[in-house]
């Protein structure tokens, strides 16, 4: 990885561990719920994106090196609390899809956040079962 990007990663991480524990608590935050895939327990994760029917769509900022995006590959499913609720789903990792043009698709704040903040962008689709 490019010394800028690397620099960006190590920035970001920092940032996100501070903050995550506040926005996660936060009710109507989006969070994507993933296991663990060393210690087996419940990791949640605040994220950004949008369901479009019976899937939701995000694009982690830094695509294989996002500890959910790794937790993802050992076991796909996962819950994300949508307006405070709770629905199951199979993450699906798609990198043959432009990250870019999805953000596009998603417009919100955290997307022109991924797209400043972001290094190896990957476009995550969460097929919900309820």
């Amino acid at each position: 990885m490019p010394r800028h990007s690397e620099t960006k990663y190590r920035f970001a991480t920092a940032f996100q561990r501070r903050l995550n524990p506040v926005m996660r608590r936060l009710p109507l935050q989006t969070v994507l719920e993933t296991t663990g895939r060393t210690s087996g327990l419940p990791r949640r994760t605040p994220v950004g994106g949008r369901r479009v029917g019976d899937s939701f769509w995000l694009v982690s900022e830094f695509g294989e090196r996002s500890q959910y995006v790794r937790n993802i590959e050992a076991d796909p499913r996962v819950r994300v609390r949508l307006r405070g609720r709770w629905h199951t789903g199979t993450a699906h990792l798609l990198p043959d899809d432009d990250p870019i043009a999805r953000l596009r698709a998603l417009r919100s704040m955290n997307s022109v956040a991924v797209r400043a903040i972001g290094a190896g962008l990957l476009t995550v689709r969460v097929d919900l079962e309820d």
